[in-house]
């Protein structure tokens, strides 16, 4: 990807997040994982990971809850995920989410203006 249609949405100390303005996609890139999705999938995702129950994860001493793994939509990719990574990626989704919310609320604000 030329990195000439990139701009940095949001990032952490795991990963970042990229708005693609010749593909009209969100690029997620969490440790070693890439992901392009839409941002229909993009939320679809993030709904997915917001869904996961933190509290279950802290106090299950089960096997089972020490990792969760989540499938990116309309990709090959799966997140396997321990609690601190499910923690960091819900934080990237979050300001990934914000900064495309803040955005299309500038984008709307300065049209209005110069339009009247």
């Amino acid at each position: 990807m030329n990195s000439e249609y990139l701009t940095e949405l949001y990032s952490n100390t795991k990963g970042s997040s990229y708005q693609c303005d010749a593909t009209n996609r969100i690029i997620i890139r969490f440790g070693d994982i890439t992901v392009s999705l839409r941002i229909t999938d993009f939320l679809t995702f993030k709904r997915r990971v917001d869904s996961v129950d933190i509290h279950t994860m802290i106090f299950n001493t089960d096997d089972a809850y020490d990792v969760e793994i989540i499938d990116a939509p309309r990709t090959d990719q799966l997140f396997v995920l321990n609690l601190c990574d499910l923690i960091l990626l819900r934080d990237l989704l979050a300001g990934t989410r914000f900064a495309l919310d803040l955005n299309t609320l500038l984008h709307e604000r300065i049209y209005n203006a110069v339009v009247y």
